[in-house]
């Protein structure tokens, strides 16, 4: 199997700087208490768990995805597949007619989220129900690690790839939480350019780690995978 796990936990460690200025405002527009600091802090840490927790579940459907389209296309096969199309993905991201339509269809499944954000606050463990829902905002980074995630071929391996890639997230999400940091104040670049970057990398190093062509780490021979014989004596 090829093993992203070392990337998972960096990937979001990294990708964390986009989820935090697009999720930012988000966090920041949390009711924490400010007199109990318990409280906050239980509510926070909710929080976290709810994202978490839904990128796992997510892991574990792609995982099991993976699983299926496994039994008819081998892994380097699904390898090269993901690689071509986070590719693709990328070549229309500077189509002006593509951004247009993705914009209206991220739209349209961020606008009934939005609306069930506001009535969780209500409920006594709203931390953990918005974070469940932090999870499901339409997010590139999210689709990049779920692409990654679905290239385990695997239900277990899906969902350990996400909550890895979760917890990379954790930090920078909690330092603005408790610090009450608007990046976009700050930050001068354009962090949406950040996805497509990743993007092409992670696109590349499926393709060349599909290849086995003997590169370490890059695109390592791995015995016994893809087509090579393992004689047992």
């Amino acid at each position: 199997m090829i093993n992203f796990f070392p990337l998972a936990f960096l990937m979001g460690l990294f990708g964390s700087l986009h989820c935090a200025v697009m999720c930012g405002p988000i966090a920041l527009g949390m009711p924490f208490q400010k007199k109990s600091f318990l409280q906050s802090a239980l509510q926070l840490l909710l929080y976290q768990f709810g994202r978490i927790l839904v990128y796992t579940l997510l892991g574990l459907l792609v995982g099991a995805l993976g699983s299926t389209i496994r039994i008819y296309a081998n892994q380097k096969s699904l390898g090269i597949t993901i690689g071509i199309l986070l590719l693709l993905f990328t070549a229309f991201q500077y189509n002006a007619k593509y951004r247009h339509h993705f914009a209206i269809f991220q739209n349209k499944l961020l606008n009934p989220i939005s609306k069930l954000m506001g009535t969780v606050f209500k409920l006594k463990l709203w931390g953990l129900f918005a974070g469940m829902l932090n999870g499901l905002i339409p997010c590139g980074m999210v689709y990049l690690a779920l692409a990654t995630a679905l290239n385990t071929g695997n239900v277990q391996a899906g969902a350990l790839f996400m909550f890895l890639f979760g917890l990379g997230t954790m930090p920078l999400m909690m330092m603005i939480s408790i610090g009450g940091i608007y990046l976009k104040k700050y930050i001068r670049f354009n962090t949406q350019q950040l996805v497509p970057w990743f993007m092409v990398f992670f696109g590349l190093l499926f393709i060349l780690r599909a290849l086995n062509l003997g590169i370490p780490f890059l695109s390592p021979e791995l015995p016994g995978v893809y087509g090579h014989s393992v004689l047992c004596q």
